[in-house]
């Protein structure tokens, strides 16, 4: 416990203390997968002076989508919204950190662009579900992603990292 309460530092980042919280899927965004005012007030409520918030699970693109209300970060709508919810955790004093994320087999085609298969490392369906507007669904045979495809997948992930993901970077270390 002594160290509980103690400043680190998380790469280039100095922290008050060892209490952070960690990334959970909340599926809250509005219409569109764009984070919202609730999200806002559910980051800011748990934000304090000098911590670190890991925000939920965030698609890179809508093929990387699989769960319904889950909020983006490849439109410039969504970045609007993480804006706004950044800038209640920056009023704080706390930061945010963004958990980027493309979900493979774990989605339904009815969640993906053209209600085309989801793609994955190899085309063995996972078990479990889905979150649809419908509610649950059983997550669809994915498809095998082709060698090809990769480099595309990884560039998602790029422009995501790149995109003011963190709500627009405020300049703050």
């Amino acid at each position: 416990m002594s160290k509980l309460f103690t400043p680190t530092s998380v790469g280039p980042y100095s922290i008050a203390h060892r209490v952070v919280l960690a990334p959970l899927t909340r599926m809250r965004a509005g219409k569109g997968d764009i984070p919202n005012a609730l999200m806002a007030e559910y980051y800011e409520q748990r934000t304090s002076e000098g911590g670190l918030l890991i925000a939920e699970a965030t698609p890179v693109s809508r093929q990387g989508y699989g769960y319904n209300k889950a909020p983006g970060i490849y439109d410039d709508a969504q970045i609007a919204g993480w804006r706004k919810v950044t800038d209640a955790v920056h009023a704080k004093g706390g930061r945010i950190f963004l958990q980027l994320w493309h979900v493979g087999r774990q989605s339904h085609t009815d969640l993906q662009p053209g209600n085309a298969p989801a793609v994955a490392p190899t085309a063995i369906r996972a078990e479990g579900h889905a979150y649809s507007d419908d509610g649950p669904v059983e997550f669809s045979m994915p498809r095998a992603l082709a060698f090809e495809e990769i480099a595309g997948i990884v560039d998602t992930f790029r422009a995501g990292s790149k995109r003011p993901a963190a709500g627009g970077r405020s300049g703050r270390r």
